[in-house]
């Protein structure tokens, strides 16, 4: 069976729920945090995050930048049964460290202007996963207490403009995501191809001890090959 109906449900689900999400909630809660970046760069290193999963419009933008910005973003969703990996994004490309490739030694941004929209709005976030108290509810605060200064007094439209953006972030990430998973049912159904969760799996254990993985990301409506040198969809 397929893995995209019942994915396409639970994230057309979440996006109904995010949308009804009361924006002045989400600004009274950053009024209450009262974050102020200490400019530690710990945010941009594998200590405190995995990986930076940028938006398509950031796509296009860092592109422009240099090509060796980003990769295909880690943990591909579907594999079919010929062994080829489909991932719904990419992500800022790392350092042999772990660290975002755009930090310098003085952990600051190389490209601080031309950073993604989820380097604009962390740490706030708005998205519903598990946390530390084993409950499954919505979370506004990445890395809470980790970086970073606490209550500070941030102006109430400051706070306004932090909310609207972060869940404009989280909106377009669920839509990227439902766009990838619509794509993918449309490609697999063209030719024929099924996803294998246990080929998925091999593959992944295999490129984390070295070997190559063929991945397609999704881009634009469609699936290109690691680098972007041609479109699929």
């Amino acid at each position: 069976m397929q893995p995209f109906d019942r994915r396409i449900a639970a994230l057309e689900s979440e996006l109904r729920a995010l949308r009804a999400y009361p924006r002045e909630q989400l600004a009274g809660i950053i009024l209450e945090v009262g974050f102020s970046c200490d400019c530690c760069g710990r945010c941009c290193t594998r200590e405190y995050n995995d990986h930076v999963f940028v938006l398509e419009e950031d796509v296009d933008r860092l592109r422009g930048i240099g090509p060796d910005l980003l990769r295909p973003a880690p943990n591909p969703e579907l594999c079919d049964q010929h062994g080829r990996c489909y991932v719904s994004g990419y992500a800022l490309a790392t350092t042999p460290a772990g660290d975002c490739v755009l930090l310098d030694g003085n952990r600051r941004c190389r490209r601080y202007a031309d950073r993604p929209v989820i380097c604009r709005i962390y740490p706030y976030m708005l998205h519903r996963e598990t946390g530390a108290d084993g409950r499954f509810d919505w979370r506004q605060v990445a890395g809470l207490g980790e970086h970073g200064g606490y209550h500070t007094t941030i102006p109430c439209d400051v706070a306004d403009r932090l909310a609207e953006e972060t869940i404009g972030y989280e909106i377009a990430f669920l839509e990227q995501t439902l766009g990838f998973y619509r794509a993918a049912e449309t490609l697999f159904a063209a030719e024929g191809l099924r996803h294998v969760q246990k080929r998925r799996d091999e593959l992944l254990r295999a490129h984390a001890r070295g070997e190559p993985l063929e991945v397609l990301v999704y881009h634009r409506g469609g699936f290109e090959p690691e680098g972007g040198a041609a479109m699929r969809g």
